[in-house]
């Protein structure tokens, strides 16, 4: 673990303090005097909007440094991930009624501490798999499915550890809150392994090569589809089923992203993720 003594670094630095301290300010808001007094919801949103706006400059910085996409590595994917959070949040909370806001803000904050302590930073030339048009749309579709998929999972969690109902009575039970969350990301999951699969076909010359990152995309993919057949089934009679269900896939995901890429037990033709 390392500290980044550059720009890079001090972006990134800045965009996990911001989120930190509206976590805390949204925490802190909830107590009575604070809340009737509407100073700890405005210190969460400005400093949120804050951090989104940094992140923003982190990942054009980036941009600019690396003269590609940066969608190349997990450190690239991190950046553009504590991105996606903000705008995510507030099109859920004002469109699907989806609350959570303050496990965004801490999810924003957890995604860029491997960018900003774990992850070099050093550029690096794109591989010739890299060098198709399908690279932006197939990474950024995937990692926005998998922000998506985490709030799922906090609402899951939610459903697990309470009743099921928000406190907010402006927002959705988070039964029915991981539901619609679920419906968003997964079409981004289905189209990401189509293009994929695409991609495979050009770089590769096959749609398909039993590549362990192919194969746990897959697995993540069905863990979403049984969520469905088992809410078909049995609609909100078993509510914790379908939340557990919703977690697992939330960690099937986390395989996919983190575990396969690193640990040598999955070397494959996605190693360049690294």
């Amino acid at each position: 673990m390392a500290i980044k003594y550059t720009y890079q670094g001090l972006l990134i630095y800045l965009t996990i303090a911001a989120y930190l301290f509206a976590f805390v300010a949204r925490i802190a808001g909830r107590k009575p005097v604070l809340r009737s007094l509407g100073e700890g919801g405005k210190a969460a949103q400005i400093l949120y909007l804050a951090g989104f706006i940094v992140a923003t400059a982190s990942f054009g910085y980036r941009w600019y440094h690396v003269r590609h996409v940066p969608f190349q590595n997990l450190f690239e994917v991190f950046i553009a991930m504590a991105m996606a959070v903000y705008p995510l949040s507030i099109f859920c909370r004002r469109f699907l009624r989806v609350g959570g806001e303050a496990a965004d803000m801490l999810i924003g904050a957890i995604v860029l501490v491997p960018a900003g302590f774990v992850f070099h930073a050093e550029p690096q030339r794109l591989p010739p798999a890299l060098q198709c048009w399908l690279f932006a749309p197939h990474v950024a579709v995937y990692l926005l499915a998998y922000v998506i998929m985490a709030k799922a999972a906090v609402q899951a969690l939610c459903q697990l550890k309470t009743a099921g109902d928000s406190t907010d009575s402006s927002l959705i039970p988070y039964e029915e809150g991981t539901y619609r969350m679920i419906c968003l990301g997964f079409p981004l999951l289905t189209l990401g392994l189509i293009m994929g699969s695409w991609w495979g076909k050009l770089a590769w010359g096959d749609y398909w090569d039993w590549d362990p990152k192919e194969l746990w995309g897959l697995a993540s993919w069905l863990v979403y589809v049984e969520y469905f057949h088992v809410r078909y089934l049995f609609g909100k009679r078993y509510p914790r089923l379908n939340s557990s269900i919703a977690i697992l896939g939330a960690v099937v995901i986390i395989i996919t992203l983190l575990w396969v890429n690193l640990s040598r037990l999955f070397s494959g033709l996605h190693s360049y993720a690294t």
